[in-house]
């Protein structure tokens, strides 16, 4: 039986803690944003850590035969994908691997399509590159997000890229078989580069993810980035890899992920990676449990509360979204609400783009104490001002 419990997390540098005044301007709030967890990683990567940490080298470091094999073991256990060992390319995280990505298949002026309200750093790393952003917004319908397949299939002709994020952050949607067939048949028609963004995968509930990858119909034009940093809380051990089955765009990727000068990797990550995909997935399921105990916590309570806040169905991930729009009619007032009023450190909507307008992001990945503190400063802050 698994016991999950918030770990104290001060001293040890967590964005979360360490960054929130600067973040809120305030250091007197229970912070709730960043997408990492509290609770601790499995046991077995704990061991994988103290086992490295007692060998009193830490050098450059290669990617053994292991890392790949755990890799592919853990495709075809959870997913139903047979991965080639060539496909894998290690990467320093799935954020570098998009700016990667937007360099080797795109050139300066390329449209390249994302879809909001969606993790900033898509549309960053856009921008930054000096592509044309191309935004397919979702449509916000009856409190669920659904592809607006007719703007896609408008805008698929400008493009050379899409961006996909799957499942998607922030909204917690698992796209179903049939949206990403209809998005695959798109992309195909006007040779659109497919990077798919699955780093939340393995942690979705009721309903299947489908890894773009094990699509046939689009396996000479996707890179598949994943990573076991949410999965097993580890991101700081910055370890990640991009799936790509298709020669030339992993050469291309190769290429361009070289020009950065990231080519070792971390020795802790890569025994982190191994000894999470090898031992940790009965770890795994009793996290999703609990998450899930989590995620229907805070739906109860803001439901029996009778708290003006609608919840968007979390289908995956340890991060719910939440529709606050009655709550406040200015987005300003909103964010002002939950930092000074309820002392919560949550996402802000707008930070997902302007589709995010009335919305916040909380991280449910903590203890049930936490949170019911948390619905408690909500639930005062809600009374103080009625």
């Amino acid at each position: 039986m698994q016991n999950f419990e918030a770990i104290d997390r001060q001293g040890t540098h967590s964005v979360k803690l360490d960054e929130a005044k600067q973040k809120f301007g305030t250091d007197d709030l229970l912070p709730l944003w960043v997408a990492d967890m509290d609770l601790a990683s499995p046991l077995c990567v704990q061991e994988s850590m103290q086992k490295r940490a007692a060998h009193p080298l830490y050098g450059y470091t290669v990617y053994p035969e292991a890392y790949y094999d755990s890799i592919q073991r853990w495709m075809k256990k959870r997913f139903d994908w047979e991965v080639e060992t060539e496909w894998i390319v290690p990467a320093y995280g799935v954020v570098p691997s998009i700016n990667f990505a937007i360099n080797a298949y795109t050139k300066e002026g390329d449209g390249i399509i994302i879809q909001s309200p969606l993790y900033a750093p898509f549309a960053a790393s856009v921008h930054r590159q000096k592509r044309h952003l191309l935004d397919n917004v979702l449509c916000y319908e009856e409190g669920r997000y659904q592809i607006d397949f007719e703007d896609f299939e408008a805008k698929a002709p400008a493009a050379k890229l899409f961006l996909l994020c799957s499942p998607h952050n922030p909204t917690g949607r698992v796209w179903d078989k049939e949206e990403l067939e209809r998005l695959i048949e798109i992309c195909v028609t006007h040779k659109v580069i497919i990077i798919s963004d699955e780093i939340h995968a393995d942690i979705v509930y009721e309903k299947t993810h489908h890894i773009l990858g094990s699509f046939k119909k689009i396996t000479e034009q996707c890179v598949i980035l994943n990573a076991p940093s949410k999965t097993f809380n580890i991101a700081g051990l910055n370890t990640s890899y991009a799936i790509i089955p298709d020669r030339k765009l992993r050469k291309a990727y190769v290429h361009e992920q070289r020009k950065s000068g990231i080519s070792n990797g971390n020795p802790f990550g890569i025994e982190a990676l191994m000894r999470a995909y090898d031992e940790g997935e009965e770890w795994l399921e009793a996290l999703k449990v609990y998450l899930r105990s989590n995620i229907m916590y805070v739906t109860d309570f803001i439901k029996n509360q009778n708290l003006p806040i609608k919840i968007i169905p979390t289908e995956a991930t340890f991060l719910m979204w939440l529709d606050c729009k009655a709550l406040e009619s200015e987005h300003k007032a909103l964010v002002d609400f939950f930092v000074h009023k309820a002392k919560l450190g949550l996402n802000d909507g707008k930070s997902f783009g302007d589709a995010g307008e009335g919305f916040m992001r909380l991280n449910v990945g903590t203890s049930k104490e936490v949170l019911e503190e948390a619905m408690q400063r909500l639930l005062t802050a809600y009374k103080d001002r009625t």
